[in-house]
């Protein structure tokens, strides 16, 4: 992989992490029930997502 591609890939991986972030924070404390589950589930993927492209980009 060039380095290019493994600068955009990390840069991906930190945007996807961002998200997830973003996305707990609000689930945490905007939602209730089995939608706070639903999006907390949602932003545990997309953040193991964007760890594992970050452990790519460094390989």
């Amino acid at each position: 992989m060039d380095a290019m591609t493994k600068m955009w890939l990390s840069l991906a991986a930190i945007l996807v992490m961002g998200l997830s972030v973003f996305l707990i924070t609000f689930a945490r404390t905007k939602t209730k029930g089995v939608l706070r589950g639903v999006l907390s589930l949602i932003a545990f993927v997309i953040m193991l997502t964007g760890f594992l492209a970050g452990i790519v980009s460094i390989t």
